[in-house]
């Protein structure tokens, strides 16, 4: 059990059997009355949020999340199928489930799953990969303004904003909590 009063950012916790996390919480002990926990947070499978203030003696069930590192297969088309390094089991995710993700994986990249009493429901990235340029326009000469940026999609159909000078073939180095490019990187 966790008490509103231990809240900390990324904590976990069950409200009738469905999972929480806390994306954001304040304590507040105001002049008059009781203190409260004005809590920010969101349902793992659902993604929906909900702001919500608790008493500090609240107490919730912990809601257990499980991790694996997981090695992206390939897609059939409507779904994406990762194997767990350890058992070579393979699980087949839906669309909606990796959408995010899959924007930066490639076949036979790592990717970290996040499951909860045995069901998938997030898949993330590598927070950083080094993916190949397959298209952008070419850069214009002699446009030195600094911050100039121009569209790029990449191997795995992402598009990122891009330096000018980056060309078809070029290996860049994208940070993927945000979607930005980093560098070029070092093949």
């Amino acid at each position: 059990m966790i008490s509103a009063s231990d809240f900390k950012k990324g904590n976990t916790f069950e409200i009738n059997g469905e999972p929480y996390v806390i994306l954001d919480f304040q304590h507040v002990k105001p002049g008059k009355g009781a203190a409260f926990v004005r809590t920010k947070y969101k349902n793992i499978l659902t993604g929906a949020i909900k702001e919500e203030a608790f008493n500090p003696n609240d107490k919730f069930p912990k809601a257990h999340i499980d991790t694996k590192q997981m090695q992206y297969l390939y897609n059939d088309g409507e779904l994406y199928y990762f194997m767990d390094q350890e058992t070579y089991e393979q699980i087949p995710l839906e669309k909606d489930q990796v959408e995010e993700a899959i924007l930066y994986l490639r076949e036979n990249d790592i990717a970290t799953i996040k499951f909860y009493k045995g069901n998938a429901f997030l898949v993330e990235p590598p927070n950083f990969v080094n993916l190949k340029v397959i298209e952008t326009e070419p850069g214009v000469r002699g446009d030195t303004a600094t911050n100039v940026t121009k569209a790029a999609t990449v191997e795995t159909g992402a598009v990122i904003q891009v330096p000018i000078f980056i060309e078809v073939g070029d290996v860049i180095q994208i940070d993927t909590r945000e979607g930005i490019y980093l560098s070029r990187a070092k093949e």
